[in-house]
Formats: C-alpha cells, structure tokens, sequence
C-alpha cells in the first residue's frame, strides 16, 4: 500500500457531496485495503454512555474508505498523483511524485 498515515489525499468517487475533498489520512488499514480520511465519509453513531462524562446521543465520525479511490496529493506540486518508488545505490527506497519527481 503506497499511503501512510499524515498523507494529504484527495477522494476520487462517491456522491458530490465528498467528492474531490482533501483531508489527512489518520489510520492505515492494509489487511483490508482501507483508509480512514479526516472530514471524509461521515457516519452517525447513535452511543449510550459507558460511564459518567462520556459523550451520548448522534456521534458524527469517519468510516473507512478504500485506497484505490484516494489519491495522494504531492506536498512540492500541490496534485494528486500516483506514486513511484526510487531505489537508491545503497538499497535505500523512498515515494516519490510521478508528475514532478520529487521525493517524499
């Protein structure tokens, strides 16, 4: 899976409401082949109180998105793109920019 978390990505489907968003990614889910993005794919969970002070009622919060339909956007060209893989003398291998090369 080429995302990791605290990449900024931008979701390339769904309904017009959430398509072409950007947000950060804040959890990796490879096994599954998901991601869950900040502000993207709102879902509301009806939660009773565990113990005193804890939140009730209609909670708003991410769900998972699949990988293949977020794109990483560049932090150097500021585009979504696809990532390649450069592979250094020494073995090392890092992300970089399809469109501009840069490495990240």
């Amino acid at each position: 899976m080429n995302i990791k978390k605290g990449d900024t990505v931008k979701l390339l489907t769904g309904d017009k409401k959430d398509r072409k968003k950007t947000g950060k990614v804040l959890e990796v889910s490879p096994k599954e082949g998901k991601v869950i993005v900040e502000g993207i794919n709102m879902v509301s969970k009806h939660a009773k109180p565990k113990k005193a002070g804890d939140p009730s009622g209609i909670i708003k919060a991410e769900s998972a998105v699949y990988a293949c339909k977020v794109q990483v956007i560049c932090p150097k060209c500021k585009k979504p793109t696809r990532i390649g893989h450069k592979i250094y003398a020494d073995g090392k291998k890092d992300r970089m920019c399809k469109k501009c090369g840069e490495t990240f």
